[in-house]
């Protein structure tokens, strides 16, 4: 083989016609204007660790397969430790797959915009030192591109941030600790989908068009985590990373049928982060199983004393999956409005009362967010700069210091940076809430969070059963938890969730229940142009 330089991996394509066909989407935010990146070159993201990747055989491959596809965490644990492969060829099945799926643009996802160039040295390292660890030892992980890294930039999709060069996170740090392997970044909607009103999710400007494996182009990728959402059912990596404000790991969780935690404020830090809110914003857990999100979740804790929310470790995550909570013990709060409208959520509350859990039908108050916008305007008006000035190391490649100069910098090619405009943006500028006020905004809605949920304490409920991120915004403001696992599929194929949503610091007892959920019905298909 010749140099690097002479390899072609990839080859760009006219997305016209792609573009033209989702022209009359029913989902109007699924009418696309552009699919392929017009910056990103997936030859630079492939070619540094092609040569390693392409020694792995097929016949290494398909013999790996049926031991890692859709496999849970201690299961490959235990097939390294009886020696059926090593961490490195763990790496490397991922890798053939991400490589198999993402180069040929009639099956990629635009999910993967980064590869980690040490990881197959990382992996060696780990096979020569197997002494007692963590689960997630040697398991690969994809992050969200806001989350920082010190191998790969952090862009969160904006060409602004293109050349962001930064430390690792805290979380990150967290699990490189305990022994993951960062295998690479994934895709997300635009600054964690606070830029553009209507854009489609999983789009950005530096990673294209995210789609979703269970239907390209047919079916929403959910945001803003739709990289971590679409790569994990894809099987590119044990798990992700997401993070949410509003719905953002809830939502693409639940559209690519994945489990989804949006932890308590505060459980795991946010420094490292690019923000919207620091109300609001939390990384969580994207993985296969109830099983993968425990082990990934507990990998990623620790007290973070740049993190102001940030508390310490609570007990039993990480043997949650052990420990799945007898349905007969459980008090379950289910919308009564959400069973008459929707068959799939019915069927499952059904499922769980014949298994034994109290199921307690409640209608919900209607409660408007008044001020919502409003708090993730004034955060980020103030978090975005304090990112920017604690965080970038090289600022003389990103000349950005405030919303202000991303909104100018954004005009200056706006085809290219802002296709979707940046309405979100501009609406910052121009909101001219007072601080008093602001104060006042993030307690009411405090309250008014907590008071949409009043049936959890009335009734002393272990739970309050959603679909997908429908009340992801009343969790977040009330600073709940929320676990989405998959419960099903439209007649089409769409994937749909079941979400639970548990009082503040409760997400032991929400992974327990969880588990006993799932392996009930193991609803969970691996997207079938994904199989191979």
């Amino acid at each position: 083989m010749g140099p690097k330089e002479e390899v072609v991996l990839w080859t760009p394509y006219n997305d016209s016609a792609e573009v033209a066909a989702n022209a009359e989407h029913e989902n109007r935010r699924m009418r696309y204007k552009f699919i392929q990146s017009k910056v990103l070159d997936k030859n630079e993201v492939f070619l540094p660790l092609y040569d390693e990747v392409s020694k792995f055989s097929e016949e290494r491959y398909e013999a790996m397969k049926p031991l890692v596809l859709e496999q849970e965490i201690p299961t490959i644990q235990d097939h390294i430790d009886q020696g059926k492969f090593t961490y490195e060829e763990l790496v490397l099945f991922y890798l053939h797959r991400i490589y198999k799926y993402e180069l040929p643009n009639n099956t990629t996802l635009n999910t993967v915009i980064a590869l980690n160039p040490n990881v197959l040295e990382e992996a060696r390292n780990l096979d020569e030192n197997k002494e007692v660890h963590h689960p997630i030892y040697g398991m690969p992980i994809l992050l969200k591109d806001n989350i920082g890294t010190a191998e790969m930039k952090t862009t969160a999709g904006a060409i602004a941030l293109k050349e962001n060069q930064t430390d690792d996170a805290f979380i990150v740090r967290r699990l490189k600790q305990n022994g993951a392997l960062i295998l690479g970044k994934v895709n997300l909607s635009e600054w964690a989908n606070f830029l553009c009103g209507g854009c489609p999710n999983g789009q950005s400007a530096i990673g294209g068009q995210t789609l979703n494996p269970y239907g390209r182009r047919i079916f929403d990728t959910g945001g803003s985590s739709a990289g971590s959402g679409t790569s994990t059912a894809a099987n590119y990596a044990v798990g992700a990373v997401g993070t949410e404000t509003s719905g953002s790991i809830l939502s693409p969780s639940s559209q690519n049928s994945v489990v989804g935690l949006k932890p308590t404020i505060g459980l795991l830090s946010r420094t490292g982060i690019v923000p919207i809110s620091s109300t609001l914003d939390t990384p969580g857990p994207m993985t296969k199983s109830v099983t993968d999100n425990a082990i990934l979740l507990d990998a990623m804790l620790g007290k973070d004393d740049n993190d102001p929310k940030s508390v310490s470790a609570e007990p039993g995550i990480l043997s949650a999956w052990m420990n799945p909570e007898p349905l007969k013990e459980i008090r379950l709060g289910v919308m009564t409005n959400l069973l008459e409208r929707d068959s799939i959520y019915a069927a499952n509350v059904q499922i769980l009362r014949e298994a034994g859990a109290q199921i307690i039908e409640f209608e919900p108050e209607h409660i408007p967010l008044e001020g919502f916008t409003t708090l993730l305007n004034l955060d980020m008006k103030q978090d975005l700069p304090a990112y920017l000035r604690t965080q970038v190391k090289n600022k003389e490649a990103v000349q950005v210091e405030s919303v202000e100069d991303v909104v100018t910098f954004n005009k200056l090619d706006s085809l290219i940076r802002i296709p979707y405009g940046q309405a979100r943006f501009d609406g910052i500028l121009v909101d001219s809430t007072t601080a008093e006020q602001f104060e006042k905004i993030k307690q009411d809605l405090k309250i008014s969070g907590r008071t949409f949920f009043k049936t959890m304490e009335e009734e002393q409920l272990d739970a309050v059963l959603s679909i997908n991120n429908y009340h992801a915004g009343y969790a977040a403001v009330a600073e709940f938890p929320a676990l989405a696992i998959p419960m099903g599929y439209k007649p089409d194929g769409e994937p749909k969730s079941l979400t639970f949503i548990g009082k503040p610091f409760s997400e032991a007892h929400l992974l327990r229940i969880g588990k006993a959920f799932e392996d009930l019905t193991k609803a969970r298909k691996i997207p079938e142009a994904y199989q191979d």
